[in-house]
């Protein structure tokens, strides 16, 4: 139906970018750039439902780096407008408030721990990757506690008052001795305790038994 309508772009099929984007189409619509996004209604209305009860997952979304959690559908609801008819507006609820800076802290915090590993085999790219994917975690969790709502990771890490953090990024370093220290620098920014008797492996473990 979409393509029916002649507009020139790029349009895809349902389902073809993930549960929770779903698809859509980039199109040209009088000399005008317009994003279309497809919604699964039973989708949408199954995570606001968990997110109401402070449940959600966290998707791997081309284009973000950290991920995408699914209360983003809810999200979208509580800040869109509204151009005809009506659409729930969920709140974002004392659950969500509670459980999700934790969960996108502990996101952040493997990231460092991962990190680590990378940096005593001056990977610099590695620790350059994990060091991003641990602030724009670490901004999830500070507006997820302020009740703020993150559609993506567009300003995320200004909004959440870590460009301290986002600074650190412009000069990881490429030796492990300078790694390190940024990675200990990424970590007092974030404020993030390393565990002092907390193995690698028992992380790994950890996390697979309790991240979906």
């Amino acid at each position: 139906a979409i393509r029916d309508l002649g507009y020139p772009g790029q349009v895809v099929e349902p389902g073809e970018w993930g549960r929770i984007v779903n698809g859509g189409a980039w199109l040209e619509v009088d000399g005008e750039r317009v994003d279309l996004l497809y919604r699964d209604l039973d989708v949408v209305e199954h995570w606001i439902s968990e997110s109401n009860a402070g449940r959600f997952e966290i998707d791997f979304v081309a284009g973000h780096v950290a991920g995408l959690p699914t209360y983003t559908l809810a999200g979208e609801l509580a800040m869109g407008t509204v151009l005809r008819g009506n659409v729930p507006r969920p709140s974002f609820t004392p659950e969500l408030r509670r459980t999700a800076p934790p969960r996108w802290d502990g996101e952040a915090a493997f990231s460092l721990l991962v990190a680590e590993q990378h940096a005593q085999r001056g990977e610099a790219t590695g620790v350059a990757g994990l060091l991003a994917r641990a602030v724009l975690a670490s901004a999830h969790a500070r507006l997820a506690s302020r009740g703020s709502w993150a559609l993506n990771e567009k300003g995320i890490i200004a909004r959440a008052g870590f460009e301290e953090a986002g600074e650190i990024l412009t000069a990881v370093g490429w030796t492990p001795k300078r790694l390190e220290d940024s990675i200990s620098r990424m970590r007092d920014v974030l404020r993030l305790e390393r565990p002092a008797d907390l193995q690698f492996d028992a992380v790994v473990r950890q996390r697979d038994t309790t991240i979906t």
